[in-house]
């Protein structure tokens, strides 16, 4: 089995790229606490296909893994774990800053506590839902993809990309959907809920490929480290 090649992360644009990835996710978990509906009631045998139901994090999240692609594939598991766990980390101090807010009294003469509540209060389900999908898709993702190229070495690109995205996507999509919203929504509105998030991410992804196409081979160019002439190896053990 041939030994994949890899960026070391001593030089190069991982600090961007990683600063990058946990934006994007700590935007997309703030507007994913709104529900969003397109479209009338339409049902087809009894299941409904409209209205299509997603949340407001469907916007910028399916990026996230466009990057973490990027990640995984220049810089190996390794590199992209210590991006998922800072995103993980800083996602988790944002939603505890939430809550220390939210719990502090409110000034006097500002009327706006249950909007904040609203919007931005501790919901533990939320979360925990956010939290658990994100950690263990991206990770999914990144695993995939590494453990692909260890198998193609750097052929095959667009399998990996598209293989760890249904993997990662399918994993990502159905835990938030049942953690954050089973009994909100129920039957046929919530498999409506998890099929549209997985479908919609994954077009995403598809449309976008030649963009993450000219990324990789973009940073790969930019990382002194990738083509050394001694490989840097990586497991892909998770």
């Amino acid at each position: 089995m041939s030994t994949p090649t890899f960026a070391q992360r001593t030089a190069g644009p991982y600090d961007l790229i990683v600063a990058a990835f946990v934006g994007l996710l700590l935007i997309s978990n703030v507007a994913a606490v709104k529900l969003i509906q397109f479209g009338p009631d339409v049902e087809v045998l009894g299941f409904p296909v409209l209205p299509i139901i997603t949340d407001g994090g469907f916007i910028l999240f399916p990026l996230t893994y466009v990057i973490g692609d990027v990640l995984a594939e220049v810089y190996g598991l390794r590199g992209a774990r210590r991006a998922i766990v800072m995103g993980f980390v800083m996602a988790s101090i944002a939603s505890l800053t939430f809550l220390l807010v939210g719990i502090a009294p409110a000034a006097a003469d500002w009327p706006n506590q249950t909007a904040y509540d609203a919007i931005l209060g501790f919901v533990p389900r939320i979360v925990v839902a956010s939290l658990a999908a994100y950690f263990v898709g991206q990770f999914l993702n990144a695993w995939v993809l590494v453990w692909m190229k260890t198998r193609r070495r750097d052929g095959g690109l667009w399998a990996r990309l598209l293989g760890s995205t249904l993997v990662g996507q399918a994993a990502d999509t159905t835990i938030f959907c049942l953690v954050a919203f089973y009994g909100v929504l129920t039957g046929g509105s919530m498999l409506n809920y998890i099929l549209v998030g997985f479908v919609y991410k994954v077009l995403v992804e598809l449309l976008v490929m030649p963009i993450t196409y000219r990324a990789v081979k973009f940073v790969k160019r930019r990382e002194p480290t990738y083509a050394d002439s001694a490989p840097v190896t990586d497991d892909v053990d998770v």
